[in-house]
């Protein structure tokens, strides 16, 4: 059996196969976009992360032809009424680095108070090429610091910090963030009910 996780972010599908699990994978094969360098990507124009979630893994269980994982997460910020949204990974421009959309972000958060109050949100979708077949949403509260802390993680980790941790995200390890992070909490329950429907057997 294959399954493809549908992302060519190297830290996203690190954070994917740790939850998988190693038994998981052992009787699973996992593939990821990487491996597959020439395939045509959807146009991602949904206006909420659930959207861009279903139409990313439908896209890519149909053209390869296979059961398919994505997701769709970024970082909501109050004082910009939720913004960066579904633009958090071209906040500064299409194809902007880590660097230039945390630099950004705090040009834009510098008009008002600090604390910056701001979530992180993800939505996971497992796809067969005809439907949408498991979905699950995880989310996590925090404020966005002054300047980044931590050098694990990416996107906007080093600025996100987490109260009850007394850290930034890019100050956890794989681990850790995998047991708090909002792609964390929504692919334990999207592997859960995978399992439940019989898609993935352990």
């Amino acid at each position: 059996m294959k399954l493809l996780i549908a992302s060519r972010n190297r830290g996203k599908v690190l954070e994917i196969r740790a939850l998988l699990g190693l038994a998981l994978q052992k009787v699973v094969e996992v593939v990821t976009l990487a491996e597959l360098p020439n395939t045509e990507q959807p146009r991602e124009d949904g206006k909420t992360f659930a959207e861009n979630a279903r139409l990313k893994a439908l896209h890519y269980a149909k053209a390869h032809r296979i059961l398919c994982i994505a997701d769709d997460s970024g970082l909501a910020v109050d004082a910009l009424g939720g913004l960066p949204g579904v633009r958090s990974a071209r906040f500064a421009g299409e194809g902007a680095s880590d660097a230039s959309n945390n630099e950004h972000l705090l040009h834009e958060l510098a008009p008002f108070a600090h604390p910056w109050k701001a979530a992180f949100v993800c939505v996971a979708v497992a796809a067969l090429p005809n439907r949408v077949v498991a979905e699950a949403m995880g989310k996590v509260e925090g404020e966005i610091l002054l300047e980044g802390r931590g050098r694990d993680g990416f996107g906007y980790d080093p600025l996100f910090f987490v109260p009850s941790l007394g850290k930034t995200m890019a100050e956890l390890s794989t681990a850790q963030k995998n047991q708090v992070s909002h792609r964390g909490y929504a692919l334990r329950a999207l592997i859960a009910e995978m399992k439940s429907a019989g898609l993935l057997l352990s």
